[in-house]
Formats: structure tokens, sequence, C-alpha cells
């Protein structure tokens, strides 16, 4: 059981704001992101998930966050914090990465794909114990991810945001699947773009993909 939606928590409590979606109060404000990390692991869960959602270089560019903390600054106290919370209550660590306005104006596969190397290279010197890409809408940009996160030999678990129609291209939820598997991943599933039984509906496509 893993901790998450720390944009919302941290939002009602003042620290970010969901439009954005960027996560820079990992390095703005550390105490914030502990102290939520501490209630999830008291509330049970078995892994700490760095608070690195849109924390690549680009998306916090494309947000006007760039000249306040690197993504590079961001993704390493994500990471500091979510491992210091771990070794409390014995948990795991996973490093996740999300989609890029990078794929979305059209960037090359080398370009995007530097862009999660980036990200990956921080994951790595801080050890996470396995790796998440979540919140892709597009399959093609989702494999490019796990293409380069399954690289460190670590599992990774894939979450694509979308419902039993398929991602943003049309391509159907059971060849997501396949597409995610081939690709490297060791779990696939959906999270949080729909509602609860749009999501298990997708799943279910998926599964029988």
């Amino acid at each position: 059981i893993g901790d998450g939606g720390f944009v919302f928590a941290l939002e009602k409590r003042g620290y970010v704001k969901a439009g954005p979606w960027t996560p820079e109060a990992a390095a703005e404000h550390p105490e914030a992101v502990r102290q939520l990390h501490k209630e999830f692991l008291r509330a049970g869960a078995n892994v700490m998930q760095t608070f690195t959602f849109y924390a690549s270089d680009d998306k916090l560019e494309n947000r006007g966050n760039s000249l306040s903390f690197t993504g590079a600054q961001i993704n390493e106290a994500a990471c500091h914090l979510a491992r210091e919370v771990a070794n409390e209550g014995d948990a795991l660590v996973a490093g996740g990465v999300s989609q890029t306005p990078s794929y979305l104006s059209c960037k090359s596969e080398t370009e995007v794909k530097a862009i999660f190397q980036k990200q990956l290279d921080v994951f790595i010197k801080n050890k996470v114990d396995f790796l998440i890409a979540e919140y892709f809408e597009h399959v093609e940009e989702a494999e490019w991810a796990v293409q380069v996160l399954k690289s460190t030999g670590k599992p990774v678990a894939a979450n694509l945001c979308i419902g039993p129609e398929g991602d943003m291209h049309g391509v159907s939820p059971g060849d997501c699947a396949v597409r995610l598997v081939k690709a490297g991943a060791d779990i696939v599933g959906v999270n949080c773009h729909f509602d609860p039984m749009t999501c298990v509906e997708a799943v279910k496509k998926m599964k029988e993909g």
C-alpha cells in the first residue's frame, strides 16, 4: 500500500496549488512533506513515493517555478524526505516520473527520454527501491518512460490516466497494457483521471488485453 495524493493534501494545508500540480514544496517546505509522509506511514502505508509528480525541468519552467528551484533540487529533496520517513517504519521508497510538456509539444523521443533520465539519475543516486511512471495520457510517452526506468533493472510500475475508451490517441486499454508490458513494466494500471468505477472498467479491459 502506497502513500499519495500529496498535491491535494498539501494544497488544503496551504503549501501548493492544485493548478500547476508541481512539487516544489519538497524543497521549499520540507517539514510539510515530511509530516505528510509520516501520517501515511502511521496510517499503514508500506511505500513512500517521492513527491516528484511533474518535477521535470520542462514542467517547472512551464508553470513558472524554474527560478525558485531546479528539478534536481526538488527531486533530491523529495528522495531524502521519502527515505527518511520510510526508514522509520521499514517502508519502501518509490521514485516517480509523470508525463511531460515536451511530449505534448511534439519534442523527439530522444528529448523526452532525456527528461526522464534526468529525474532517474537522482533516484538512482538516492537508491530508491522501485520506480513508477504515472499519469500518462498517451501510451507512447509512457512506453518511453518505462524503457528509461527499466534500464536500471529495478521493478517498474506504469499507470495511465485513461478511461475505457483508451488513451488520447485512441489506443484501447488492452493494447495499452500489452505495449507497457512489452516496454518492460512489471505492473500496469490506471490512476486518478476518472471516477473509481470508470477506472475499474478501464483496468478490466487492460487485464483482458
